[in-house]
């Protein structure tokens, strides 16, 4: 009964659409694509513009790569571990679709990396303009004037600006930059600001010096750990890869012979299909965890 259900609804998706001459293919992607958008904190498209931008984006030439190393990896793999031809060219498949994924995961993080660069210049330059103009929206408004913010910070702050004249005080703006960007410097900043506009303070200078020397405190350590990442981020590949050729020990061990014996036996597949996703899902949450947002709380 669900089976005829989803048959008719199937038919009838197909027939409307081909009625509004739009492709089933084109309608379904479109959905997912607004599902996304609505969403996401922000756009895969947009992403990947700021990476082609950037000169970081995986263009054709490196796709190529990455399909002939991973799928060359996986195609030994799979020899290895089963001696089936039909498994090596299964697994060298199923890899070469987490390519897409992979390039996300790199876009996301030069996306990241943008974000919070224009986040440090955004935080500074705020500060150095409120000392000189002793307002929160003035500075907001020299900063944007200076021209040194790029989108999608700079139309984020000039957002602010218009709700902060909107509603006659800075508070929703502010709340609504601090949960868009939630950096530790971002939300201190603005609570210091908070503070000042409406307790009024004495010695302000003093306190945006210290939240100047926290900042770059804040940046250093950043910078710092980003590169810990990169150099054990070689490491750890490197073990991902040697850990999938344990198998060639065991075969030394029970002799090549005896291990493809065992290979009949329907329960060992299973195990050796176990450790390659195991492992395989060891490497990839490697990879998400590299490529996490910079500098977000």
């Amino acid at each position: 009964m669900e089976l005829f259900i989803m048959l008719v609804i199937g038919i009838f998706v197909v027939s409307y659409r081909q009625q509004n001459g739009e492709n089933v293919y084109k309608f379904i992607a479109n959905n997912i694509k607004n599902i996304y958008n609505k969403y996401a904190p922000y756009s895969y498209q947009e992403v990947r513009q700021k990476s082609k931008e950037l000169g970081q984006e995986y263009g054709p030439k490196e796709y190529v790569v990455q399909v002939i190393l991973i799928g060359g990896l996986f195609l030994v793999i799979g020899y290895i571990y089963f001696y089936s031809i039909v498994m090596a060219i299964l697994y060298m498949a199923l890899s070469i679709m987490f390519i897409p994924y992979l390039a996300y995961l790199k876009n996301k993080r030069v996306y990241s990396e943008f974000i919070f660069e224009e986040i440090q210049v955004y935080c500074s330059n705020v500060i150095n303009e409120f000392n000189t103009t002793q307002s929160f929206v003035k500075a907001l408004e020299g900063v944007v004037a200076s021209n040194i913010l790029e989108d999608p910070v700079l139309s984020d702050v000039v957002t602010m600006i218009n709700m902060s004249y909107q509603n006659g005080t800075i508070d929703e703006a502010v709340e609504w930059f601090n949960q868009k960007y939630p950096y530790y410097m971002v939300k201190n900043m603005h609570q210091l600001f908070l503070q000042v506009t409406k307790e009024g303070a004495k010695d302000s200078g003093e306190s945006f010096e210290n939240m100047m020397l926290d900042i770059d405190l804040l940046v250093e350590g950043v910078y710092r750990d980003k590169m810990d990442r990169e150099a054990s981020h070689k490491k750890f590949v490197m073990f991902g890869i040697a850990l999938y050729f344990l198998v060639m020990l065991i075969q030394t061990l029970l002799d090549k012979n005896n291990y493809k014996a065992m290979l009949s036996l329907w329960y060992v597949q299973a195990l050796l299909h176990i450790v390659i996703i195991i492992n395989s899902y060891f490497i990839i949450s490697g990879e998400k965890f590299y490529n996490e947002d910079t500098g977000v709380e």
